[in-house]
């Protein structure tokens, strides 16, 4: 297939050379990762463009969607589509899909190191052997095994993490808009009945006003001063202030964050913050989902443009 009749895509997220090579083998791929370099792609080119490949922190906004004309589908990679004007696609009649699936195994194994860590007091421990120290000197330590385990979400990554968990005989409750009938979990209707229920509690929401701070100083408070609560979703669902506040007040055992309000910009209020583990929003990212999020990509474009059915439309 020659460029000139591969489907033409605008890709504004950032993919390695390598995975470029794949992505050209099917269409012919224009990247406009610079915020300048990408408004005057669209405003010169933007009638070339059939697709737009993005993610949920680069987006796609309504005046860009005007500005491309012949657009009929926009991917997202990863789960996350909350700069996507979703409501503004729908509108031209424009198919958007996410990669929702691509990184639910690595953004699992990551809430379940952050659990063990805090549980386990990993960081600490490290710290305290590093200076000479002993058990003896210790009190205790909790387990994770058997703690009733609270997730908010149950999309693709809420339930690898729910199978993880049976490994660890934890029992498994969720929030999530619908009941899930096949998920062997109880759902709980609301996130206080959920976190006055769980010890653990992860949230894998997607970000938007929908989910902006659903987990507020109530619903830490809901899990208590044993409780732990781990985010790999968007930072916008835990409100930052009232984390901060629960934690120095003692009102929760501990906070696991891959991702927080701001970011990249490390939040001020963490500076000296107890029982507090942050990592660079690193949950989705291995080789592996990198390769998968890429795949999926090309295999709904390529449906789309062979017009057969897609996966993962919003």
């Amino acid at each position: 297939m020659t460029t000139a009749s591969k489907p033409a895509v605008l890709a504004i997220t950032r993919n390695s050379d390598a995975h470029l090579a794949w992505m050209r083998e099917h269409f012919d791929i224009t990247v406009a990762v610079e915020p300048d370099f990408r408004q005057r792609t669209i405003e010169q080119h933007g009638a070339r463009f059939r697709c737009v490949l993005t993610n949920g922190s680069e987006g796609l906004h309504a005046d860009e969607i005007t500005a491309l004309p012949n657009l009929t589908l926009v991917c997202v990679q990863g789960t996350g589509y909350e700069k996507v004007d979703v409501a503004a696609a729908r509108q031209r009649g424009i198919t958007v899909t996410n990669g929702a699936s691509s990184n639910a195994i690595t953004v699992s194994d990551h809430a379940f190191a952050l659990m063990f860590s805090l549980v386990r007091g990993i960081p600490m421990l490290d710290a305290f052997a590093r200076q000479g120290g002993w058990r003896s000197q210790l009190q205790p330590l909790p387990i994770v095994s058997g703690r009733r385990l609270g997730l908010c979400g149950m999309g693709a990554i809420g339930q690898c993490i729910a199978r993880r968990a049976a490994a660890f005989d934890m029992p498994v409750g969720y929030f999530s808009r619908n009941p899930k009938p096949d998920v062997p979990a109880t759902h709980f209707s609301s996130v206080m009945a959920l976190a006055a229920w769980a010890e653990v509690l992860i949230v894998a929401l997607p970000g938007g006003m929908a989910t902006h701070h659903l987990i507020g100083g109530d619903a830490l408070r809901a899990l208590g001063s044993k409780g732990y609560v781990i985010n790999v979703g968007r930072g916008s669902v835990v409100d930052t202030v009232a984390l901060v506040a629960c934690l120095h007040a003692s009102e929760i055992a501990g906070a696991g964050l891959d991702v927080y309000e701001g970011e990249p910009a490390f939040p001020a209020a963490f500076e000296n913050c107890p029982n507090l583990l942050v990592t660079p929003h690193v949950g989705g990212w291995s080789q592996e989902a990198l390769d998968n999020s890429v795949r999926m990509f090309i295999d709904n474009a390529l449906r789309h443009f062979s017009g057969r059915p897609l996966t993962g439309v919003l």
